[in-house]
């Protein structure tokens, strides 16, 4: 059995990860936002140990969660699955952060941070993160025009090179990210094209399987493209600093 933390699972493809490794046996806390979204989760996961709660645009309310993360027990996998989508309005967080980044990419990076290290981490990107900007000097869109797509794809490269610079940085972790593909969830729409029925199952395959490695980018349980700067190891490390000097925390 193995004990899984996913972050985002009240619904949408946390929540399909969640049943699914609940139907094989292992043990699955879930998160959410808020306590009514923590009970909604629950009731929709029958058979969930609990569940946590922390709002992720709060640097605070991350920090609490990586303390009853950690209270509750060591975990076997972290997945990084809760994130805002492409629509979103600029609107900066209680921090004073623009909140696409706080969520999608500043939370992972400090809950993996805070959290005590598992054997696996999975990081949820997407195939937008090819046209990901990794601008480090306006993380904040402070400069640049707002554009929610851009503000997205730009998040999601960021998980790809937190997922690189983990894996280079914790060689005893397996670090890897998925793009689950444009699905009909919430975020992605009704007039999404893939099959949800699939789009969870990659991040079972990592969760459970035995010797998928670590540095990976995956879809449908493939190797995929990713953007180049992904692997390269001084943006890692801009991205990791910039991280850490929001926080005052060091991965």
């Amino acid at each position: 059995m193995t004990r899984v933390l996913i972050t985002g699972s009240a619904d949408g493809l946390g929540q399909l990860l969640a049943r699914e490794l609940v139907a094989q046996g292992h043990e699955v806390v879930l998160h959410a936002r808020n306590q009514q979204r923590a009970r909604d989760a629950l009731a929709a996961v029958p058979g969930a140990a609990t569940a946590l709660v922390g709002d992720l645009s709060s640097i605070d309310e991350t920090r609490d969660l990586a303390r009853q993360a950690n209270e509750s027990g060591r975990f076997d996998v972290v997945v990084h699955n809760a994130a805002v989508g492409y629509q979103e309005p600029r609107r900066e967080t209680v921090d004073g952060l623009e909140h696409v980044f706080a969520i999608n990419a500043l939370a992972p990076y400090l809950l993996t941070a805070l959290v005590e290290r598992p054997d696996r981490l999975i990081y949820l990107s997407s195939g937008m993160h090819l046209g990901g900007d990794l601008v480090l000097d306006d993380l904040q869109w402070v400069r640049r025009r707002w554009r929610g797509a851009q503000a997205y794809s730009d998040s999601k490269l960021h998980d790809v090179l937190l997922t690189f610079a983990v894996a280079r940085v914790w060689p005893d972790v397996q670090s890897n990210a998925v793009d689950p593909g444009w699905v009909p969830t919430k975020m992605g729409g009704r007039g999404a094209p893939g099959d949800l029925g699939q789009a969870h199952l990659t991040q079972v395959w990592l969760a459970t399987a035995a010797g998928t490695g670590s540095g990976g980018y995956y879809y449908h349980e493939r190797p995929h493209r990713t953007h180049p700067v992904a692997s390269d190891r001084e943006a890692q490390e801009g991205f990791l600093e910039a991280c850490a000097s929001l926080t005052g925390v060091r991965l």
